[in-house]
């Protein structure tokens, strides 16, 4: 399994504005439709990577523990469907209902928004304050499939405490492994 390092884009980068199809409602959702009054965490995971089937369960608790503090999340995929048919819209519809998302999982079929955030991988996450500008970029935790660490999503809920409780995050961070976006 090739491993792919996310782009470490600089802190305080404003969330760029998108309009993509959420795979579970069949409605097209903006982000400022989408974002959350504390903050907005954008994570970009598809249907069949081993990196993202590793902390699927992991992002659901995450989401559904923080969007009790006026966090919002939004999954989006951005593979390309014609070599990665599993990636498209109907099994993502059904990874979504699988999985439990508490969360949108839109569809970014032009792959446009990846590359307006610079997306490398999948999982690759991104946290947002309530004014869209970048808090936090990389990794969940240190787990990768087979290394034996359990999942544990500590650097991101870190990220996500001190974000809601007002507390600066922490300037070293890691970036996401995992595998790389599927470019058309």
């Amino acid at each position: 399994m090739a491993r792919t390092a996310s782009n470490m884009i600089p802190l305080q980068t404003r969330a760029p504005e998108f309009e993509l199809m959420d795979t579970v409602s069949g409605k097209t959702m903006s982000l400022e439709q989408l974002k959350g009054d504390r903050g907005t965490v954008i994570f970009f995971i598809c249907n069949h990577c081993p990196f993202v089937i590793h902390v699927n369960k992991e992002l659901v608790n995450i989401a559904n523990k923080y969007s009790l503090k006026g966090l919002s999340f939004i999954a989006i995929s951005s593979n390309d469907i014609d070599n990665y048919p599993q990636d498209g819209p109907e099994l993502m519809q059904r990874n979504a209902a699988q999985n439990s998302f508490p969360f949108p999982y839109l569809f970014d079929e032009t792959q446009e928004v990846a590359k307006a955030y610079d997306a490398a991988c999948t999982p690759d996450t991104y946290v947002f304050d309530e004014d869209l500008s970048l808090v936090y970029r990389g990794q969940i935790d240190d787990s990768r499939p087979g290394n034996g660490v359990i999942v544990s999503g500590k650097d991101l809920r870190t990220a996500l405490d001190n974000l809601s409780e007002g507390k600066t995050i922490f300037a070293i961070q890691k970036p996401s492994i995992g595998c790389g976006i599927k470019w058309k």
